[in-house]
């Protein structure tokens, strides 16, 4: 643990190529900023032998080449990044309050395109209409975007709708699907197996390996779903796909 700053961690190995930071164990707001002044710093700061970075809810796990690492001092691979970390560390902190992006992802909910909209009533004690409201009257935060390119996880949804996952995964899930796990809820950007409880499809793209960046939602983005019908869905589906 880091004590000569406020953004503190605990840092442990992950194999012999990567170092994991841990900065609490709770899906948090105040964890969230301080994964993200370590992201910023880490991307300020790259040192020679880090490859890569990979912030998550509560960790950012450093991808480092051991062979360069060893290099730099007398000490092992892990220690001597043990110790480039806690150099970084000493000039982190946290960033103001800044003004996030608001992105209106519209949605179409339930029929074909939410198939599981029905059982999340259902499941919640409420109306299909209920449930349609509160989903898209909140403004979530997006903790990270993991698991599929561009898949964002999102914090915020009302518990009053929260549903576990299906108890078996479907083997497609279509690209732009709106799905709830447990307190979670997120869209599907690709194609892709999955097991969350779809109750809705959007027609923009999330991910585009051709635009930059290639993902539409970056963390820290807060996003709104904007209900719409499907009759706009079909016209800005028509629109997003192009000629």
């Amino acid at each position: 643990m880091n004590q000569n700053n406020p953004v503190s961690f605990r840092v442990y190995p992950l194999g012999d190529t990567a170092i994991v930071l841990e900065f609490g164990n709770t899906i948090h707001y105040d964890i969230h900023k301080k994964v993200g002044a370590f992201s910023a710093s880490l991307a300020q700061h790259a040192f020679p032998g880090m490859i890569e970075y990979v912030p998550a809810f509560t960790t950012i796990t450093i991808f480092y080449d051991p062979w360069i690492i060893s290099k730099y001092g007398k000490l092992d691979a892990y220690q001597e990044i043990v110790s480039i970390i806690n150099q970084l560390a000493i000039n982190v902190r946290e960033k103001e309050e800044s003004i996030a992006r608001l992105i209106h992802i519209p949605v179409c909910y339930g029929r074909e395109f939410g198939p599981d909209l029905a059982d999340a009533a259902r499941h919640s004690s409420l109306a299909i209409e209920q449930v349609i409201a509160i989903h898209s009257n909140v403004e979530y935060l997006v903790y990270m975007i993991g698991f599929a390119p561009g898949f964002p996880y999102l914090g915020g949804m009302d518990e009053r709708i929260a549903m576990p996952r299906k108890a078996t995964p479907r083997h497609l899930i279509p690209a732009g699907s709106v799905g709830i796990a447990g307190l979670q809820t997120g869209v599907y950007p690709i194609e892709t197996p999955g097991g969350w409880q779809l109750i809705g499809r959007t027609p923009i793209s999330l991910f585009d390996p051709l635009r930059h960046p290639p993902t539409l939602l970056q963390a820290g983005d807060k996003i709104r779903f904007i209900p719409i019908t499907r009759e706009e869905y079909q016209a800005r589906k028509e629109k997003e796909d192009g000629p």
